[in-house]
């Protein structure tokens, strides 16, 4: 019983020394390890991604003009409108997903975002591969 208790003052004075050696002084001045958002990677990748959408768009209205129907229940409200309500529902899903780019770029995940907007290419270049099929 007595090894239990000592045991638990070793694990509590340690986790404290840790607290007090925080406290002591003032941090130093590290350099800043954050990349910028906007890298050539980064403009060349959102350019690829804004001409598909574009390209998608397109594509779906020239569909609908055939008698085919949007296959993406979140888009169809807006497709249905005509090309004002496919621009704002395109603008809508390349905001969300510019976005969520953004987003793991300010939390530093780095490889996420990367892997996030290339499969966001991906995916965009092969719905757009499949509307141009669908079409001839």
């Amino acid at each position: 019983m007595k090894y239990l208790f000592l045991s638990i003052f070793v694990l509590c004075a340690t986790l404290h020394a840790e607290n007090f050696a925080a406290v002591s002084g003032p941090l130093p001045d590290t350099p800043s390890q954050s990349r910028p958002f906007w890298t050539l990677e980064n403009k060349v990748d959102v350019g690829i991604l804004g001409s598909l959408v574009t390209a998608d768009a397109i594509t779906t209205q020239r569909g609908l003009s055939e008698g085919f129907h949007e296959a993406n229940p979140l888009m169809r409200p807006f497709v249905s409108r005509g090309a004002g309500g496919e621009g704002i529902g395109s603008a809508l899903g390349f905001g969300a997903g510019l976005g969520a780019v953004y987003l793991m770029h300010r939390t530093h995940h780095y490889k996420a975002e990367r892997i996030t907007m290339r499969l966001m290419v991906g995916v965009e270049g092969a719905v757009v591969a499949n509307n141009i099929l669908q079409l001839r």
